[in-house]
């Protein structure tokens, strides 16, 4: 019984925080027939601020690292993000009725990292008296923007390959009419990387990484963006939730794969994560606190960097089913999962 009212109390948490109670406010909006609406041109604006802000902090956290104690958490991390876009994308994204672009985009921000859950775990470490690596701020990144990127280039080159499959059976030539290779034309996948790169979210995020990687973007980024992103956010998530409302009926029939999904993925995901905790402390000599916040990273799903990157770079896939699964489901249960990790890697490296 306790268990249940510790998972009750967090979802209604989860609830009061501003990622979902705008993003259920917008869905009431939407449902009362409200006529509120936001300029295109200034929703675009919002995406791109928000994305450069996530962007200079990821490249401040990296420049302000040790990189050489960095380096192999960090590659395990961009591979444990990677790798949970590709689970998604052979599990969620095969299921009937289960739309493609949705499933990734879900996919995505469950390899993405959860800022919030982040710190949670980290106060959960701070209590139990166990350290960690000055640094574990620095692997948020690279897990985050591996698994987004990987999600979007995967979700393009499916549509590409839709596109050329039409095209073809409607007479006309393939995408680009050249030499395929394995039932994949030949430069499709470098194009789609391209295409990824040069988009406006993904753009805005790399441009965001290099300034604050490469130049001093400190006083701008205290003084303009810190200050702006929550707000930003809560209407980012108002938007959002009028959209998802719009396509809630698109769920009904399939909204039982992603509660599955919701339930059951970050408790694989936290495995992942813990395991690459693991073969870093074997490697590096990785700590125990390490371990634990790398499984809480993977465990978690993106309430930041994911949503805005998703929207603007697949404007096709529907919010209700990636921020409604990720943020409604995902974030209670990596929460509730953080005292398992702290057990399993005392388990591991005892």
């Amino acid at each position: 019984m306790d268990i249940l009212l510790g998972i009750a109390a967090t979802i209604l948490e989860q609830l009061q925080k501003p990622t979902l109670a705008f993003l259920i406010a917008g869905m009431v909006l939407a449902a009362a027939g409200s006529k509120l609406a936001v300029p295109d041109p200034a929703y675009k604006l919002i995406v791109m601020l928000l994305l450069l802000k996530v962007g200079l902090s990821a490249g401040i956290s990296v420049r302000e690292a040790d990189l050489v104690a960095l380096a192999v958490p960090a590659l395990l991390a961009a591979a444990v993000g990677i790798a949970i876009v590709l689970l998604g994308a052979g599990s969620l994204a095969r299921l009937r009725g289960v739309g493609r672009e949705d499933a990734l985009a879900t996919a995505g921000l469950f390899g993405a990292v959860s800022a919030s859950t982040l710190a949670a775990g980290m106060a959960m470490l701070d209590d139990a008296g166990i350290a960690s690596e000055g640094f574990i701020g620095a692997l948020y990144p690279f897990m985050d923007v591996a698994a987004l990127v990987t999600a979007i280039v995967i979700a393009k080159l499916g549509m590409a390959r839709n596109a050329a499959a039409a095209g073809a059976a409607g007479g006309t030539m393939a995408l680009g009419g050249g030499p395929r290779l394995g039932g994949v034309e030949k430069g499709l996948v470098p194009g789609i990387l391209a295409e990824t790169a040069r988009s406006p979210a993904i753009s805005a995020l790399l441009a965001g990484i290099g300034i604050g990687l490469f130049a001093r973007p400190d006083a701008v980024f205290d003084s303009f963006y810190e200050p702006l992103f929550r707000g930003l956010l809560s209407i980012l998530m108002l938007v959002m939730g009028m959209e998802a409302w719009a396509r809630l009926s698109e769920m009904r029939r399939v909204a039982h794969a992603y509660l599955a999904y919701g339930l059951l993925a970050p408790l694989v995901h936290g495995l992942l994560g813990l395991g690459a905790g693991v073969a870093a402390h074997h490697l590096t000599g990785f700590s125990e606190g390490g371990i634990v916040l790398l499984a809480v990273m993977a465990a978690s799903s993106s309430d930041i960097s994911g949503p805005p990157t998703m929207r603007g770079a697949l404007p096709g896939a529907n919010p209700s089913a990636y921020v409604g699964t990720s943020t409604g489901l995902g974030t209670p249960v990596a929460i509730l999962a953080i005292p398992l990790w702290i057990a399993l890697a005392g388990w591991a490296v005892g």
